[in-house]
């Protein structure tokens, strides 16, 4: 998947709810490799909760609405 194909206000900057209800900030979308399966993502989007925290990522774009 290419960055082209996220949804418009999937960016940096932007605020993301995943479906069980976990709000954060994108920091970053890019290129992660999965450790168990070492399958690499193109377009992981990493989150990092408002107002700081430990940043966790997200394979798969489709889980995220817009905050």
């Amino acid at each position: 998947m290419a960055h082209r194909q996220l949804p418009r206000w999937l960016r940096e900057g932007a605020v993301a709810v995943e479906d069980g209800g976990r709000r954060g900030v994108v920091q970053f979308i890019g290129e992660w490799e999965d450790p168990a399966t070492r399958r690499i993502n193109p377009c992981a989007i990493f989150l990092r909760p408002e107002g700081g925290g430990v940043e966790w990522i997200v394979a798969c774009h489709v889980t995220l609405t817009q905050g």
